[in-house]
């Protein structure tokens, strides 16, 4: 056992266990630590399993934890502990390669990604929207895509549009098109 982050990270690259169960929330502050640790194993040690509890849905963690490799991985809430055979079961999935993940996380990942306003650009709008990220100007956009000057325009109105981002004296558009873009890479 272990009493911290960093007392699991030494104990996973001493013994090499083939399957963690790790607590989202892990001292000293109880915030993320234990999810931190775990996408450190996932990263350096591919072959070890990791259930994850929660006490409540946090997608950024989910996401996190599944968007790198989804083989010997799980993400519970701790509700499900509660019920024993389901534990097990998933505990087993988990420590044989499989996913676990907790019906109530999956609702939620699929429920924002329908609701996602960047799911409604085309992909030449997210391309637009990318390189409005790297920073480029309506003139680099053109220039990149070999387009007009007047379609990149129309192709940003059009984001605009679609990420309900209307005109106001108080914000700055473009800014706020790329930050809804950047929360969700």
């Amino acid at each position: 056992m272990w009493s911290d982050a960093d007392g699991l990270l030494r104990a996973v690259g001493e013994h090499r266990p083939d399957l963690v169960v790790v607590d989202v929330r892990m001292p000293p502050t109880h915030t993320d630590e234990g999810i931190r640790a775990t996408l450190v194993i996932r990263r350096q040690y591919p072959a070890v399993a990791v259930l994850v509890l929660s006490q409540y849905v946090e997608e950024r963690y989910a996401t996190d934890l599944l968007s790198a490799q989804t083989s010997g991985v799980g993400y519970l809430l701790k509700d499900r502990v509660a019920h024993v055979s389901d534990f097990l079961d998933a505990l087993r999935r988990v420590a044989a390669g499989g996913t676990a993940l907790d019906p109530e996380v999956v609702a939620q990942l699929i429920a924002r990604r329908r609701t996602d306003p960047v799911d409604r650009l085309t992909p030449r709008e997210s391309e637009v929207l990318r390189l409005m990220a790297e920073g480029r100007s309506n003139t680099g956009i053109a220039d990149a895509l070999k387009v007009s000057h007047s379609a990149v325009e129309k192709y940003v109105s059009n984001i605009f549009g679609k990420l309900d981002l209307m005109p106001a004296e108080s914000d700055h558009r473009r800014v706020l098109a790329v930050l809804k873009y950047l929360s969700l890479t």
